[in-house]
């Protein structure tokens, strides 16, 4: 029974210790949602188009005389002869078509196109994008778009008002190019897998390595992963494994992420994003805000009946100063619950928040970066 009563307290012991090694803001994620594979990349797609059937919205081809030579080089291609005379439709825009080519996409898959004005046009809504080619870095042709435009915002004009709401001068086609050429390089022709981090992080790329290593030994008797920095890690392939199987089984390992301490702030917007390692040292804060208010109402002042007298404007100012806060405060943040609670408990707004926070940095008792937008 002793000895029993002996192990049971010398395992709790052990889970103690273990327990308290283990960092409280530990986060997990799989492999797949914090890197990305090198050879799985999106590759960029442009081309020139026009867009056909607008109401009276494309551009003046006067202004805009590409639109009109490529409106006449389409039409000889269809056979239709334009000798002679100036075109004045207003139902046509030239467009620059754009897509991301997806990786591993095969012919005949389908992509979504971005559609952007080029000319003079003021709306492509109710547009029809007409056969355009689609190339890449290269100058290969790698899809065709064409299709009817989706264009979010909208415009109403009257005689004497405009409304405009959103973007009408930017469009999408949904699957509106299908791809025509698959990229070169293959996918199992590479000898390794290269993994990119989305957050480069020395620490988080040395977990990655670690736990596909222990992963690799365990299945393949080896190890087969090496961080070669902050970003990529290199992964061999075993020469018994499959390249596809072998992603397929990493990019669901588990891995404890970690990023450096940073304060993100939108002066325009006035949003503040504090991560969770941020740490301010104990620091004291005074803010005040003056604010003037002056107020101008003059006074008009009649002459009195009969004097011959003329009609004044006497001005008249009042100026009000008004002063807030000046109080001090002490802050100190050893987690990040702390520290919002510290900021709340002041009292102000985002802009006096920022305004906290960029003189905190500036005293050095801000331990994080400070990015400001």
């Amino acid at each position: 029974m002793k000895a029993l009563q002996s192990i049971a307290i010398l395992f709790l012991a052990l889970m103690t210790q273990v327990l308290a090694t283990v960092p409280a803001h530990a986060n997990t994620s799989r492999i797949k949602d914090i890197a990305s594979l090198q050879s799985g990349r999106d590759n960029q797609l442009i081309g020139y188009g026009l867009v056909v059937g607008l109401q009276g919205t494309g551009d003046s081809l006067r202004s805009s005389p590409f639109t009109e030579q490529s409106m006449r080089a389409m039409l000889q291609n269809l056979g239709i002869t334009t000798q002679g005379g100036q075109a004045n439709a207003k139902n046509i825009a030239a467009v620059m078509v754009t897509a991301n080519l997806p990786p591993f996409a095969s012919p005949g898959s389908r992509v979504d196109v971005t559609v952007s004005s080029l000319g003079d046009s003021t709306s492509l809504r109710g547009g029809t994008l007409i056969m355009t080619s689609l190339s890449g870095a290269d100058g290969q042709i790698y899809a065709v778009a064409q299709g009817a435009v989706i264009v979010n915002g909208f415009s109403a004009q009257g005689d004497a008002a405009t409304l405009t709401q959103g973007v009408t001068t930017a469009a999408r086609v949904p699957n509106g190019a299908i791809i025509e050429r698959e990229l070169p390089s293959k996918f199992k022709d590479g000898v390794n897998l290269v993994l990119q981090l989305r957050n480069p992080d020395f620490s988080t790329a040395v977990r990655v390595a670690d736990v596909v290593n222990a992963f690799a030994r365990t299945r393949y008797g080896g190890t087969v992963a090496e961080p070669r920095d902050s970003q990529e890690i290199i992964v061999q392939k075993p020469r018994e494994a499959d390249l596809t199987r072998l992603m397929a089984e990493i990019e669901n390992l588990l891995v404890e992420t970690d990023t450096p301490a940073k304060v993100v702030i939108n002066e325009r917007t006035g949003t503040i994003v504090i991560g969770a390692d941020v740490r301010i040292s104990p620091v004291a804060v005074s803010y005040g805000t003056l604010t003037v208010q002056v107020t101008e109402t003059p006074q008009i002042i009649q002459p009195a009946p009969f004097s011959r007298g003329e009609t004044a404007v006497q001005p008249q100012t009042d100026i009000m100063a008004m002063q807030e806060g000046g109080q001090v405060a002490i802050i100190e943040g050893p987690d990040l619950r702390t520290l919002v609670s510290g900021l709340n408990n002041i009292g102000l707004k985002a802009d006096g928040i920022i305004a906290i926070l960029q003189g905190i940095k500036s005293a050095g008792a801000l331990q994080a970066e400070l990015v400001l937008q």
